[in-house]
This record gives structure tokens, C-alpha cells and sequence, in this order.
């Protein structure tokens, strides 16, 4: 090559890399999000009143809502014919479902007094109702947005991206949660802490948005004749992945597509329906239907750890009570492990963002299926250190194991996904019409929610049969372990050594 050329290609992979990093800046937005309402959401219920009887409905309503109507929007994603592209109307749409639930919820405490009393704790349960299901849910077409648009090499940078900046999210979250904003000039001049956070979590989020949805152009689905063809292959092999440059001031240009691909995309669709995703869901590959199981483990092992974690430092690490008078010592040292708690949480998220970088070294080393164990396994062992010796020190060290299996959770899967349709594509094997990318990235997504029932269910009748917190982590544990044996036999991975 000549100098010129490299120069140019060089060039090439800057512009690519930073197109990577601004289109992985909403899961910085997202997580920073997720960390207010980690840090406020119990305080706020609390504030307005809400009875105990109701917790466990606020948290089951928006896994349950999820869990069923994620496919039907993934399968819709995939059919999408707007101009804009077929992702990014949907991400759109659920970013602003995430800041309205928000600016409920951290705003419910403004109508306490006297009558409103009741639409105060109604308009709180609908906002977290509401973001929960929208942070969850928009994961799957951000997911599947990185997929449409990428060559496969740039799918796992993405990814990783995605993991370092969803655990820098989280740890500025955490960080500006720990701020006492209530003793501040903009906490008195906006009424409360809970507003101060609103407005940098809404300002944080946005401009992220706004980053996102102008980071790649994406090619939209032109339907015509009854016809559907995807526009996925750029017949320039120097244009970046999927996608051409926009030309004449046109939202998207249109691409050649080789007569194989044209020979897989223009089946015609058949109606969507509910028993026809869960028919396609229902007979998928084995090998998705094993990556979904692990992952289903996977989050259950995490969010059991996670959604318990800092009661379990007020409660058994500090031997608070939480139940004790607000005046008392056994409160305030309750109150203390909480704090503390948090800063493991920051920890984790930190971490998370390390291990994302980490994970790229070693995976020439360990391949997919060693650092899908591994991480596993890390967090497995760790949990179960903290549940048989909880001492303070010791829990915060092995809180970076946490952002092992976070980092693990949020990119080995989708690795996963990326190499079996890479394989299909490569043998000739059209998916069947009613799957695509979209189903198959909400399929994954569906377990978290899933998970979110069985962990919102499962854990508080333990914790009430047993009459501890520490059950909590010495069950994820025990998840965490079967999932390393299940991802060591069951998962199916592809030899990429001859790449």
C-alpha cells in the first residue's frame, strides 16, 4: 500500500472508531439514569407514602410488560419502513417513555399535600413503572441498530464501547447520587434533591440521545411491490459496514444488493402476530434457545446480588436495623452500610468499565467461551465469599467481580448472536421470516426481564422463609456457579481461528 493509502485507511478506522464511541454514548445515558433510580427510587416511594403491600407491584409490573411485548416490538423493529431507519424511530420513542417516567417519579413529591396524597404515590408508581420498562426495553433496538449498521469486526468494538461506557454511566451516577443536593445552591433553588437529579439526569440523557441517533447513518427498508428488501450490503468495501454516505442531502442512499442476498430478503412477510413471534421464538435454533437459558442465569444470579446488595451491607455486614427508630444507633449504623453499599456499587461500575477493555486482551487468549466462564465462575465465587464471610473490606474488594459479570453480561451474548448470523449468512441459511436481528437481540433482552420476575417473586418469599438477607447472595452464588457449568457444556460457540 502506499503512503497515501495508509494514510487513508488510518483515517478510516478514527472515523469508525469514533462513530463506534458516539453511538455507544446512550448507554452511558442510560446507566447514569439507572444509577439515580438505583440511589432515589426507595426514597422516593418511601416519601410519598407508598404502602409495603405495593412494592412488590411496582417492581413486577415493568419485567411482566416487558417480557411479553419485547419480541412483538423487536419482530415490528425488523419490519419498520420509516425513513429514519428501522431502529432508531423505536429508540427515540422509548427514550422519551424514559424521561417522562423519570420526571414522574422524581417529581411525585411535589403534590404531597393533604388530597394528593394518593395521586403523589400513583403518579411515582407510574414513573417507575414506566422508566424501568423503557430502560429495559430500548437495550434490544440499540442492540440491534449496532448489528443493521456494522461490519462484524466493528459489531464486538461496539460492543465493548457499549460495556466501558455503560460502567462510566454508572459510576458518575452513583458518584452524583452520593452528593447531598438538598444542602446546595441549585437543591434550594430547584426544592429538593430529587428535582437536582432529575435535571442532570434528563440533561445527561439527552445530549447522549442526541450523540446516539446521529452517530451512524441507517439504511431504511424500502418496500415496494409487496416486496421487502434490506438494504445490507455497501457494494464500496471502503465505506464504513453497512452503510453508505447520504448523498444529495437524501436521508439514506440505496445499495446494491448480490444476488444472495437478494435471494434471502425478499420473501414475502407474513402478518405479525403474538402466536406467530412466540412461535418463532418457541422454535428457534438450539443454539439460541441455550444462549437465552444462560443468560437467563446469568441475570438472575446478577440482579439477585445487585437488588439486594445494599440492604445486605446495612443489614448484615453493619448488623443495622432497618426496622429500629430513626433516632437510634442500629438505624444510623443501618444507614451507614447503605452508604457504603453504594460506594461497592460505584466500584462495580468502574470496574466494569476496566474488565470491558481487559476482556479485548484477552480474548485472543480465552475466546468467547473462556471469558463467558470466567466470568461466571468470578462472580460466583465472589458472592459467595461476601455471603460466608461478610466483613466490610473484603465485600468492597470483591465488588469489582461485579463489573466482571456485568461487563460479561452485557457483551458475550451479543458476541454470540453476532457470530451465528454471521454463520448463517456465510452457509447460505436465510433465518426464517419471522426472526431477524431484532428478535433475536429482544430474545436475549426478554430474560432479563424474565429474570426481573423470578428475582421480584422468588427472593423476597426466601428472604421471608429464612429470615436473613444473606440468602439473597449466597443464592446468586449458587446461579452464578450452575450458569459457569451451563456455558461450559451447553452454549455453542464458533471457531473464529480462521478468520
Amino acid at each position: 500500500a502506499t503512503p497515501t493509502q495508509s494514510h487513508s485507511t488510518s483515517l478510516k478506522k478514527i472515523e469508525r472508531t469514533g462513530q463506534l464511541i458516539m453511538h455507544s454514548t446512550i448507554m452511558f445515558g442510560r446507566e447514569f439514569c439507572y444509577a439515580v433510580e438505583a440511589a432515589f427510587v426507595t426514597p422516593v416511594l418511601l416519601t410519598v407514602g407508598l404502602p409495603k403491600s405495593l412494592y412488590s407491584i411496582v417492581w413486577l409490573i415493568s419485567p411482566i410488560l416487558g417480557f411479553l411485548l419485547q419480541p412483538v416490538v423487536g419482530s415490528v423493529s425488523d419490519r419498520c419502513t420509516s425513513r429514519w431507519g428501522k431502529r432508531r424511530p423505536f429508540i427515540l420513542i422509548l427514550s422519551l417513555l424514559m424521561l417522562l417516567g423519570m420526571a414522574l417519579y422524581l417529581n411525585g413529591d411535589a403534590l404531597i399535600s393533604g388530597t394528593w396524597k394518593t395521586w403523589a404515590i400513583i403518579i411515582t408508581m407510574l414513573g417507575v413503572v414506566l422508566f424501568d420498562f423503557a430502560a429495559d426495553f430500548i437495550d434490544g433496538p440499540i442492540k440491534a441498530y449496532l448489528f443493521d449498521v456494522c461490519t462484524h469486526q466493528d459489531k464486538q468494538k461496539g460492543l465493548h464501547y457499549h460495556a466501558l461506557l455503560t460502567g462510566l454511566g454508572g459510576a458518575l451516577g452513583y458518584l452524583t447520587g452520593a452528593i447531598d443536593w438538598g444542602a446546595t445552591i441549585l437543591g434550594k433553588y430547584l426544592g429538593s434533591e430529587f428535582h437536582v437529579m432529575f435535571f442532570f439526569g434528563a440533561l445527561v440523557f439527552l445530549l447522549c440521545l442526541v450523540v446516539h441517533l446521529c452517530s451512524i447513518p441507517e439504511a431504511p427498508l424500502v418496500d415496494t411491490s409487496g416486496e421487502t428488501k434490506v438494504l445490507v450490503k455497501n457494494s464500496q468495501p471502503d465505506q464504513y459496514g453497512a452503510i453508505e454516505s447520504v448523498k444529495n442531502n437524501s436521508e439514506c442512499s440505496e445499495m446494491q444488493i448480490s444476488p444472495k442476498e437478494e435471494k434471502l430478503t425478499t420473501k414475502v412477510q407474513r402478518q405479525i402476530t403474538i402466536m406467530s413471534l412466540l412461535e418463532a421464538l418457541l422454535n428457534m435454533p438450539p443454539h439460541y434457545r441455550s444462549l437465552c437459558l444462560s443468560h437467563l442465569m446469568g441475570w438472575t444470579a446478577f440482579l439477585s446480588n445487585m437488588l439486594f446488595f445494599t440492604d445486605f451491607m446495612g443489614q448484615i455486614v453493619f448488623e443495622g436495623d432497618p426496622y429500629a427508630p430513626h433516632n437510634s444507633t442500629a438505624y444510623r449504623t443501618y444507614k451507614r452500610g447503605v452508604e457504603i453499599g453504594c460506594w461497592g456499587l460505584c466500584i462495580n461500575a468502574i470496574s466494569s468499565s476496566v474488565y470491558s477493555y481487559v476482556q479485548r486482551a484477552l480474548l485472543p487468549f480465552l475466546g468467547l467461551k473462556g471469558l463467558y466462564f470466567v466470568g461466571y465462575l468470578l462472580f460466583g465465587l465472589g458472592t459467595g465469599f461476601i455471603g460466608l464471610f461478610p466483613k466490610v473490606h473484603p465485600t468492597l474488594t470483591l465488588c469489582s467481580l461485579f463489573g466482571v459479570m456485568s461487563s460479561t453480561l452485557y457483551t458475550i451474548p451479543f458476541n454470540l448472536v453476532a457470530n451465528y448470523h454471521k454463520e448463517e449468512l456465510k452457509h447460505d441459511e436465510a433465518a426464517d421470516s419471522s426472526r431477524g436481528k431484532g428478535i433475536d437481540c429482544a430474545a436475549l433482552t426478554c430474560m432479563v426481564q424474565l429474570a426481573q420476575i423470578i428475582v421480584g417473586v422468588g427472593l423476597g418469599l426466601l428472604v421471608s422463609a429464612v429470615g436473613s438477607v444473606v440468602v439473597v447472595v449466597i443464592s446468586a452464588s449458587a446461579v452464578a456457579l450452575l450458569g459457569s457449568c451451563f456455558v461450559a457444556l451447553f452454549v455453542r460457540y464458533i471457531d473464529e481461528s480462521n478468520k
